[in-house]
């Protein structure tokens, strides 16, 4: 199997607040391979997002998957990555800086924003974490 699908969120409970990230890795026919949730402390919600994606990546090339549909439902990072929103916050900046350096280490990927209702698991995981934190 070389091509995987991963469903990545993060959130706060107050912005900033208490935050953290997930994301949920499935095969090409939808079955869940491996999920991880990690508690950030206090950070905003967009920092949160860029977090679980960055976990998400970072999980792909360690495991030696080269080709990842990425799914989100943060609009505003997927956009931002895209290049199609440019990103002013410091902060996020900081992350996507080194989001922007794992992509070229993936042979192919796309960043797809999807609906809440459509990233139910990385959600589902993300407020575990933080409920329990």
């Amino acid at each position: 199997m070389n091509k995987i699908k991963i469903y990545t969120d993060g959130g706060s409970r107050g912005n900033p607040g208490k935050a953290a990230c997930a994301f949920v890795v499935k095969d090409e026919e939808g079955k869940v391979i491996y999920k991880e949730g990690k508690y950030l402390g206090e950070t905003t919600n967009n920092q949160a997002e860029y977090s679980g994606l960055l976990e998400g990546i970072k999980y792909a090339l360690k495991n030696g998957y080269k080709d990842i549909d990425i799914f989100m439902d943060s609009e505003l990072v997927v956009k931002q990555i895209k290049g199609e929103y440019k990103v002013k916050d410091p902060g996020l900046k900081e992350i996507k800086a080194q989001v922007d350096l794992l992509f070229p280490l993936l042979g192919m990927y796309t960043i797809n924003h999807v609906f809440r209702e459509s990233n139910k698991d990385a959600d589902k995981l993300l407020n575990e974490v933080l409920d329990n934190n």
